[in-house]
């Protein structure tokens, strides 16, 4: 699959080889120099424009990354813990498969990333400045009775499906959370504070802060799935 490339340099390392990370569904193509750079303006991640800020609770920050057919974005620097919800590539949706990357942490990456299309590639993505929990379990939401898909010191992630008509319990997390769309349908995120929102397409989403109860209602006449995303602090 080649929907989109990454372009990638580490400091310290003047060579790499090229590799196909398959589990996400796109091919990576990593450069062999270290001054691939030059004459390119490289920004931090949180200023490179296809990587637009939507919501921001103090050092986390949830990112709506789309870049066209066709396009590529600027050099940009990784540097703290990011979980990914593909929503779609190139070729085509996703379905919210969900991956992270904390090694950014301890060693920034600098990376372009294009898209050969023909369609959208999209990801939300959850980007966490702040240093994590070191017990993985402290904090676990109340109402979710299912192990995490994913769980480290900055992040923890859960995939829901939710059949026609019906809510699910009431949810509550001691983290701030996003609450992703990764099906089509039409489903509401209903707040303890009286604030629904309503969800109607894949990659749409709704915020939780920390310690703010919810339930989610499919609205529509067959199953939905949401992946719902913690930022541990």
């Amino acid at each position: 699959m080649k929907a989109f490339h990454v372009l990638v340099s580490k400091p310290l390392l003047a060579t790499f080889t090229f590799f196909t990370l398959i589990s996400s569904g796109f091919f990576i193509a990593v450069n062999a120099q270290e001054d691939q750079w030059e004459g390119l303006r490289v920004v931090p991640l949180l200023q490179e424009p296809r990587h637009r800020t939507v919501h921001r609770d103090g050092d986390i920050y949830l990112l709506d990354v789309q870049i066209n057919a066709g396009d590529t974005s600027l050099p940009h620097i990784h540097e703290s813990a990011i979980m990914y919800t593909f929503i779609s590539n190139g070729e085509g949706p996703l379905y919210g498969r969900v991956s992270g990357n904390t090694d950014y942490v301890s060693e920034s990456l600098t990376h372009r990333v294009s898209n050969e299309g023909p369609g959208l590639f999209r990801i939300i993505a959850l980007t966490n400045f702040g240093p994590g929990q070191a017990e993985l379990d402290q904090g676990r939401p109340m109402g979710l009775d299912m192990e995490p898909q994913l769980e480290n010191a900055w992040f923890r992630s859960y995939r829901l499906k939710i059949e026609s008509g019906q809510f699910s319990e009431l949810l509550t997390h001691t983290n701030p959370a996003a609450i992703v769309q990764v099906s089509e349908g039409v489903i509401h995120v209903s707040r303890s504070d009286g604030i629904t929102t309503e969800l109607d397409a894949m990659g749409e989403f709704a915020w939780s802060p920390a310690n703010s109860a919810y339930k989610l209602h499919n609205a529509s006449d067959h199953a939905i799935e949401v992946v719902i995303n913690e930022a541990r602090r």
